[in-house]
């Protein structure tokens, strides 16, 4: 049986009520975005000291400059000066006793249409993705970069920062590309199927440091093109690859989706935790985007509670549900 564990994304300038707002949740676990000031060992101890007062552990942490980064990604000449500074984090995340960090090869970060209202929001406003009008973009940065140099470029930071992982005891928790197709923006998109996990652990000599953020919403975006997730969540979880999961349903499979309520998109995410749990999962587990609630009624965070509350339902059933049959 599993031991999932839910957590809430917090940033390191986060304030104390938004950290009360988390306990009162009956959430234990939370995952960090650090800031460029506090992306050092006397950054994360000053979280972590913030967090102990409220009861909440932080599992795991980044810096979106430092592990989505076009030098590393792209191969540019200072790419060494930025893997550095990779690594330097990964040092600190292990002495202050955080043992996953973050990878996603996604220079332009996640790449969206537009947040509106859209047939499946219920009136709220939620990130909508069009592949079509993002295929009308011009090139992010002068070039198309090809799916070889890109692999290249991924090994490279590999063999640099798996050793630092090693020394420091720190996971790599690699996310997919999001939307995952093949390109956008004349970036090669490392991570847009099931088959480019498995080759990166082979590229890492399947090490215990690099996992994944197994995100279901970018599964779900991708549909047959990117897996079968019901199948690759048994089999990840029974190859201890998985880290984190992002818990997310959409509207469709690309090239056109909505960001949805769990139970407002076309995947059954009950029949998604019921696998997390008949195999097993133990790791961590967070609502990674949710559609914007009234403002005046709490908005984002009334969202997140929403979805945290109806997650949490999900495993209950679902632990119930198995244990009757076994």
């Amino acid at each position: 049986m599993s031991c999932i564990k839910f957590q809430q994304g917090v940033s390191s300038a986060s304030s104390d009520e938004y950290f009360l707002f988390i306990k009162q949740q009956g959430i234990k676990y939370v995952f960090g975005q650090l800031t460029d000031e506090d992306a050092n060992y006397e950054g994360i101890m000053r979280l972590q000291e913030r967090l102990a007062r409220y009861d909440l552990t932080l599992t795991d942490a980044g810096n979106t400059g430092i592990y989505k980064n076009a030098s590393i990604h792209l191969g540019l000449t200072d790419r060494d000066e930025h893997i550095g500074r990779y690594n330097e984090l990964t040092r600190a995340l292990g002495r202050a006793g955080v043992h996953i960090g973050y990878m996603t090869w996604e220079p332009n970060q996640v790449l969206t249409s537009r947040f509106d209202i859209g047939e499946h929001t219920l009136g709220s406003t939620a990130r909508i993705v069009d592949i079509e009008q993002l295929k009308t973009l011009s090139f992010s940065h002068g070039r198309q970069y090809t799916k070889e140099e890109t692999w290249a470029n991924f090994k490279y930071f590999l063999d640099k920062a798996i050793p630092v992982c090693e020394e420091a005891d720190v996971r790599i928790a690699l996310h997919p590309c999001d939307p995952p197709v093949p390109a956008l923006r004349g970036i090669y998109n490392l991570i847009h199927c099931a088959d480019d996990y498995r080759r990166a652990f082979e590229l890492s000599n399947n090490s215990p440091f690099l996992g994944m953020k197994l995100c279901c919403g970018c599964w779900l975006e991708g549909g047959a093109s990117f897996g079968n997730i019901l199948n690759d969540i048994a089999e990840f979880v029974a190859d201890n690859k998985v880290l984190i999961v992002h818990f997310r349903n959409v509207s469709a499979v690309h090239p056109y989706f909505e960001e949805t309520l769990l139970e407002n998109g076309y995947m059954d995410m009950y029949e998604v935790m019921k696998q997390f749990v008949r195999y097993g999962y133990n790791g961590y587990l967070n609502i990674d985007h949710v559609p914007e609630f009234e403002r005046e009624y709490g908005g984002k965070n009334a969202a997140f509670a929403y979805t945290n509350g109806y997650a949490k339902a999900l495993l209950k059933c679902a632990e119930s549900d198995l244990e009757k049959i076994t």
